[in-house]
């Protein structure tokens, strides 16, 4: 399943974050993709704050992965380095664990993840706007039906 929303603010950001929040499961993957500077780390900020994450979060755009321990895991992927090489970094034992799997640039290790997963495409329209891809396959077509009927731009 696939729809398109649109963000405008930041306000919107969290208000999309919080209704995926509401979906979580342990072994959620969501992989993400946009140019740089979309906002595909401050998407997962809010993420993380609405699953009860104080740290301060920020890219992992060098070491990879950094987790966030809480009652359900947050693994917060940035894998634009890997290209065709994410087997090389046990990536898996994460992906396929009990925690949330946040995957910017998930496309280029696509063919290690499972094809059921929540997929969202960032496309910068504006200094703040937004158009929002949201793709979901397997258990993960309920939670875009839910945030078509709850986000509502």
């Amino acid at each position: 399943m696939e729809i398109k929303k649109w963000i405008k603010s930041l306000d919107d950001t969290e208000a999309l974050a919080k209704v995926i929040t509401e979906n979580l499961f342990p072994g959620f993957i969501l992989g993400l993709t946009g140019d740089l500077g979309s906002g595909k780390t401050t998407f997962t900020k809010y993420l993380a704050k609405h699953m009860g994450i104080q740290d301060n979060l920020n890219s992992p755009t060098f070491t990879i992965l950094k987790i966030y321990n809480n009652s359900l895991d947050l693994y917060h992927m940035d894998v634009y380095r890997l290209e065709n090489i994410g087997y090389d970094y046990e990536l898996d034992d994460y992906i396929y664990g009990n925690g949330v799997s946040v995957i910017e640039w998930y496309e280029y290790i696509d063919s290690m993840l499972p094809e059921d997963k929540l997929e969202i495409n960032i496309k910068v329209l504006g200094e703040f706007k937004r158009q929002l891809v949201i793709k979901g396959k397997g258990r993960y077509e309920q939670i875009v039906k839910d945030i078509d009927n709850r986000y509502g731009n």
